[in-house]
């Protein structure tokens, strides 16, 4: 069943895709909504289909999951074709994790592993490229929860670096943007995360527990405010005020446990 959640703000429609019951678009969702966008959140894995056409809707984002965008689902390759329609219609579009895994494919792009089975669990350094830094400051440190990466896609513009998995942000065209990188998750979000993910904290490069958490205090305030300033680039988003730490915690209690899969979590 579609969920449509509604504000009081101007009513403009944004896409959300999420990949499991539970998911939530986290501060991605508070920035668009304290900016006066309505969310359409759909779950193609539940069910739910995606719009043939974006006339009604601002902008799409794709957020991330624990499937692999080279799996053969049925509604995995589906979102994979359907990124046809706002790359035609020229609508802004994010993909975070997995969407942006899923537009690389779109665009013949390659996902996968790394070479010496690498992945980025916690706390990783990001480096902008010069058209990156042309377009706004970036975080020193980001967080990461992925096994796979993609290739930069033709005709694609690289905005950002990591050491291991070298293409953590670009921009094809006017409108698409993807990133590898997890900003958008509040404190409680990441508590999920780090409690069901903790068995992946053994795999090659990835951090304990407690460096997620820590670096939270060190790095997510530059994060966060990247974000803010990253949406407004791409959605015109301008939040009228951030809520508190302690807003933002209560807006996203558990309400579940979230699923683990082979490759991320959501």
């Amino acid at each position: 069943m579609t969920i449509t959640v509604i504000n009081g703000g101007a009513g403009r429609k944004i896409l959300v895709v999420l990949h499991q019951e539970l998911s939530s678009p986290g501060r991605v969702g508070q920035v668009l909504e304290r900016s006066g966008f309505v969310l359409d959140i759909r779950r193609p894995p539940l069910g739910d289909p995606l719009p043939e056409t974006l006339d009604e809707h601002h902008g799409a984002v794709i957020f991330g999951g624990p499937m692999s965008a080279n799996d053969r689902d049925e509604f995995v390759r589906r979102e994979i074709e359907w990124l046809a329609v706002p790359l035609k219609e020229n609508k802004p579009f994010l993909g975070i994790c997995l969407g942006a895994q899923m537009l690389v494919k779109h665009l013949g792009g390659q996902v996968k592993s790394h070479d010496d089975g690498l992945v980025e669990i916690g706390w990783y350094p990001l480096r902008a490229s010069e058209e990156g830094r042309r377009l706004m400051h970036w975080p020193e440190m980001v967080y990461q929860f992925h096994r796979e990466g993609f290739s930069l896609p033709s005709g694609a513009t690289l905005l950002a670096t990591g050491e291991h998995y070298p293409n953590q942000a670009f921009r094809y065209g006017e409108n698409a943007w993807g990133i590898q990188f997890h900003a958008e998750l509040t404190r409680a979000m990441m508590h999920r995360w780090v409690v069901h993910g903790a068995h992946r904290f053994v795999l090659p490069g990835a951090q304990p527990g407690r460096d997620h958490l820590g670096g939270r205090l060190i790095w997510d305030r530059h994060l966060k405010q990247w974000l803010v300033e990253f949406l407004g680039i791409i959605f015109g988003a301008e939040p009228e005020a951030a809520p508190s730490a302690g807003a933002e915690a209560e807006a996203q209690k558990p309400i579940g446990h979230a699923k683990v899969g082979r490759r991320g979590i959501a």
